[in-house]
């Protein structure tokens, strides 16, 4: 076979990633006169790389993360009483293997849904499959959709090994239909173990007036803090120390 051939022979056995390097490994080899099994193995290591990072980039697409933030991001001194080592600790995604929840509440801005997009994100790169959502809004896609669509998106958001529910009750109510999805999803993941983190602005007792419903709050709270880590959020709004800053650098805009 020629260069050409050897090329075509690998995408066809789709090892994309070996055909992309063949020509500079070739080179490096010719150069070095390293032995065969050396450039062998830098080419197999070359496609595992490759066929690695489209797996992650499949999994943060099929997330619905909007954005690729870590803890390394935040910035801790702004409120020093946040619990940074909880988050931490959640961070090492060990409440996942363990079927845990996380439930973090508190003010606006003071970076909860930051803290869960971090662990949304750290957990696929550790090869979990994630579905992050803005509560409100798909809940309320949920209500509007036919009896397939909504069959559709139950499955979709129960079976991921990680569920975020970011913002809930943003809206305070929600539908009827959001509610007894909600619920649901509680429910399902409960039994097969899987985790979620939900972030709201709402304190747990008032989740009943919220829902309409206080006995399904008190059923969906139950299963939610069973095995759960509770973060409370005080503090100033990272909101608007920024907004603050924008106004300082371009007073006239204001």
């Amino acid at each position: 076979m020629n260069m050409v051939e050897i090329e075509r022979a690998l995408r066809e056995l789709r090892l994309s990633g070996m055909a992309q390097t063949l020509p500079t490994r070739l080179m490096q080899a010719q150069a070095a006169q390293e032995p065969f099994l050396q450039t062998f193995a830098a080419m197999l290591q070359d496609e595992l790389d490759r066929r690695r990072t489209r797996l992650m980039e499949r999994r943060y697409k099929r997330s619905g993360l909007d954005e690729k933030v870590g803890l390394a991001d935040f910035d801790w001194r702004f409120n020093p009483k946040l619990p940074r080592a909880a988050c931490f600790e959640l961070h090492t995604l060990k409440f996942i293997s363990e079927g845990a929840n996380a439930l973090i509440v508190g003010k606006p801005g003071t970076g909860k849904s930051h803290i869960a997009k971090a662990l949304a994100y750290q957990a696929t790169l550790a090869g979990h499959d994630v579905r992050y959502l803005e509560a409100d809004a798909e809940f309320a896609r949920y209500a509007l959709g036919n009896a397939s669509e909504r069959a559709d998106l139950l499955k979709d958001w129960v079976e991921p090994d990680l569920l975020v529910l970011d913002d809930l009750f943003l809206a305070r109510r929600i539908s009827e239909h959001a509610a007894e999805v909600l619920q649901a999803i509680v429910h399902q993941r409960y039994k097969m173990r899987r985790s979620v983190v939900v972030t709201s602005n709402r304190v747990v007792q008032d989740w009943g007036r919220y829902l309409g419903d206080a006995t399904m709050a008190t059923t969906i709270l139950d299963r939610l803090m069973h095995r759960c880590t509770m973060l409370e959020f005080e503090g100033k709004s990272y909101r608007l120390k920024e907004a603050a800053a924008r106004i300082a650098i371009n007073p006239e805009s204001s």
